[in-house]
């Protein structure tokens, strides 16, 4: 199993030759905050992303049945688009949706991805991510693309939001 550590909080493992990741990083804050940082639009531009793109959402359903759509910009103008649907959204615990990426030439690459918000002591949550791709290429294609950095961009955005939620 390939394990990498992204930095001290956040876990990737891929297994070689299956297709797909997960990610499993703690946020001091009860699993109720983090999954609405996932759910409420308002927080989700917030943290959703590198620092270096700003973020529009078309369309945001977080709901069993929803769909979403939304687009990341530079500071160029260049776009990346991404969408999905819900297939179910389980409050507090659980989304199951799918994530296409827009921008590659051949269209059909879709994920299923499940992120599950587990209660650990303290008043923490342990987030589970797990991103199932088409093919085995496909999900080292993701690797290889640097999606680390986005995660763990993403993922310091989040804390430094749940960390200012949880202040007032």
């Amino acid at each position: 199993m390939e394990k990498m550590t992204i930095n001290a909080e956040i876990n990737l493992t891929a297994e070689p030759g299956t297709q797909a990741i997960k990610i499993t990083r703690e946020f001091d804050a009860p699993p109720e905050l983090v999954f609405q940082a996932f759910t409420d639009p308002e927080l989700y531009v917030e943290w959703l992303g590198p620092r270096r793109l700003t973020m529009t959402l078309e369309v945001f359903e977080p709901r069993s049945g929803g769909a979403y759509r939304y687009i990341h910009k530079d500071d160029k103008g260049n776009e990346y688009a991404f969408q999905g649907v819900y297939h179910e959204v389980t409050v507090p615990e659980r989304i199951i949706q799918t994530f296409e990426f827009e921008g590659l030439p051949e269209k059909g690459h879709v994920n299923l991805e499940i992120a599950t918000f587990e209660e650990v002591p303290g008043g923490k949550t342990r987030l589970i991510m797990e991103s199932v791709f088409r093919t085995v290429a496909a999900r080292d294609m993701a690797l290889k693309s640097g999606m680390q950095n986005g995660i763990k961009d993403s993922f310091e955005r989040l804390t430094e939001l749940l960390e200012k939620l949880t202040a007032k």
